[in-house]
Formats: structure tokens, sequence, C-alpha cells
């Protein structure tokens, strides 16, 4: 991979971007048996939605694991993680009027909660989770 690819896919506008894109786009599809402004609504505030938690869950993570001791570290920040996320998705797409919620957040869902979990244990196994267990 040449340097200037490398910039690019690591930058966090790079991320924000794709996550605004490829999570809108979900939402558009899963609502796509409701009129264009339903399915255009639900695609723009998913999009957003995911720019933003792309934004911060790395953050919250790192704060969160920093926190915990023992096991409770490997568990508890992606824990609370995908239950702050599912409230701020479902909250904001009731609140916008997105038809088909559940469908709009599961993939959404799905990846970040992922993200977290994988991000987590990786930093789980650098801070020496093992030595943790006081």
């Amino acid at each position: 991979m040449t340097t200037r690819l490398r910039r690019i896919a690591g930058n966090s506008i790079t991320h924000v971007a794709f996550a605004f894109c490829a999570m809108g786009g979900w939402a558009m599809f899963a609502n796509r048996d409701y009129p264009p402004g339903r399915f255009l609504l639900a695609g723009l505030v998913q999009g957003a939605l995911s720019a933003c938690l792309t934004l911060f869950l790395k953050t919250a993570v790192e704060q969160l694991s920093r926190r915990m001791n023992g096991t409770q570290a490997l568990w508890a920040p992606p824990l609370i993680a995908c239950l702050a996320s599912s409230a701020i998705l479902a909250t904001i797409h009731a609140l916008s009027g997105t038809p088909e919620i559940l469908k709009t957040i599961a993939l959404p869902l799905a990846v970040s909660t992922s993200y977290a979990a994988i991000y987590n244990y990786s930093l789980y196994r650098k801070g020496s989770g093992h030595d943790r267990n006081r």
C-alpha cells in the first residue's frame, strides 16, 4: 500500500465519510418500501449518527477500559458501548419517524458492537488485562 493510500485509509475523515455513506445507504435500503421522503430521511439520520458514533466509539472504549480491572475490563466497555449506541440510535430514529427502526439499526449496531469488542480486546491484551485481575 502506498504512503498516500495508507494516510487516506487511516484518516478519521475517511472513516466518518465511509460510516455516513455505508450505514446511511443501509438505512435507505431498510426503509425502501416507504415513500422517498421517509427512506431518505432515515438514511440521512443514520448516516449522521454513524458518523458521530464512529468519532466517539473509539474514545469511549478507551476511557471505559482504563477505568476497569480484571475480567470486567474485558466485557464491560463493549457492552456499555452497545447499550449506549442502541439507546441513541433507537431514540433518534423514533423521534425522526423512521418507519423500520429495528431493521435500520441492526446492521450499524452489529458493526459498532463488533468493532468495540475487538478493539477493547486489543486494549485488554496490550494493557496486560491478565495482570489486572486484582
